[in-house]
């Protein structure tokens, strides 16, 4: 699925432009990269990327993005459609100062539902059965995260993303964002992009030049042809904040079990 090939380490620089713009920087880049497999396969705006963010009752991810802290973390459920037949993917984002680093491993989507519902964590809900040290050990840190800070999913943040990457190495990538929208998550309940949900303001597509090591000169370039200002940009702040988001009951896992104490079916 999209974006599987992810960096373990890299920077990300966000900007705010115009869909002229971004049709412009389309043209621009097309010596450096080209688009992704599944931009390929979807076209127009691109393809749909949901994630349910996982908080605990205060909110305390939240607090620290909007706190700006330079050393924090998210976690996240990531898919791409509704088919429970498809991947999740539990995602660990760290932030070290400028630097961000990624942790992901593909669970079944019952393996996803297992572990919202607090289960500790198990070769067996690693999407077909495929286990490797790295999935294993991204599986068990992010469930060591969620209990360290007893996170819930709290919000389903949902956009349209079009991706380009470099043709020879995975040391670049540039994607354009649209369509933000926050949706409710109940406990429980399961894995699904949003419907009827809430759209948060965006102030244009959102820009993000993403690389390796060194800012590439071309994109040094393309910053100052199209006089690029950095910004934030974090969706999952804005979904909570479009959904009136105050705070999580505590974490309780009542909804996941029966009267007897079993973990209930689908």
């Amino acid at each position: 699925m999209a974006g599987q090939s992810l960096q373990s380490s890299r920077y990300e620089y966000k900007y705010y432009v115009t869909e002229a713009q971004a049709a412009e920087i389309t043209r621009f880049i097309e010596p450096y990269l080209e688009p992704d497999e599944f931009l390929l396969k979807f076209g127009g705006i691109g393809y749909p990327v949901c994630s349910l963010y996982l908080d605990n009752s205060g909110l305390l991810l939240y607090d620290q993005t909007i706190q700006g802290q330079k050393n924090r973390f998210k976690l996240r459920i990531r898919f791409y459609d509704d088919d429970p037949a498809n991947p999740a993917f539990l995602e660990i984002k760290r932030r070290e100062t400028d630097v961000i680093k990624k942790k992901r491993c593909a669970v079944s989507r019952e393996g996803a539902r297992l572990i919202l519902a607090g289960e500790p964590a198990h070769p067996d809900f690693l999407y077909g059965g495929k286990t490797s040290t790295k999935a294993l050990d991204a599986m068990h840190e992010f469930c060591n995260l969620r209990d360290r800070i007893s996170a819930q999913g709290c919000t389903f943040v949902y956009y349209h993303r079009q991706a380009y990457v470099s043709v020879a190495n995975n040391f670049t990538r540039v994607t354009f964002d649209r369509l933000l929208e926050g949706g409710e998550y109940i406990p429980g309940s399961e894995l699904s992009i949003p419907k009827d949900g809430k759209y948060p303001p965006l102030d244009g597509v959102v820009l993000e030049l993403k690389f390796t090591d060194k800012f590439p000169v071309w994109m040094s370039t393309l910053s100052d042809v199209f006089n690029l200002q950095r910004t934030s940009v974090p969706k999952y702040v804005k979904c909570v904040e479009e959904l009136g988001i105050r705070e999580l009951p505590e974490r309780n896992l009542s909804a996941h079990f029966d009267s007897e104490g079993k973990l209930r079916s689908k």
